[in-house]
């Protein structure tokens, strides 16, 4: 399977679209894209993960620590991780969570 992902971000004029990119027995990856000053409250997944961040600038908060969103940052998080994000800019990102 090829997918060119530049081709499929596209921003909504506010709150966030989500696309399934690959969805099988070792990962589930969905591709985010959120508006402007759009934010996720805190939260935890069931299963381990990490997000590598596409475009934009954003703040994710994992345990309490932010961490700068921008383009190349790859951030990993176990299951039960208390976390939210903020995008400062419109940003994208890959969420991948393990199925096993």
């Amino acid at each position: 399977m090829n997918k060119n992902i530049r081709q499929l971000i596209e921003y909504p004029q506010d709150g966030i679209l989500s696309k399934i990119i690959l969805q099988d027995e070792h990962f589930n990856i969905t591709l985010f894209c959120m508006a402007k000053g759009t934010a996720i409250s805190n939260h935890t997944s069931t299963k381990p993960g990490f997000v590598t961040v596409l475009e934009g600038q954003g703040t994710f908060n994992l345990q309490g620590k932010n961490i700068l969103m921008e383009p190349q940052i790859f951030i990993a998080f176990d299951k039960n991780a208390i976390h939210s994000l903020k995008a400062e800019k419109n940003t994208s990102f890959l969420l991948t969570l393990a199925n096993k």
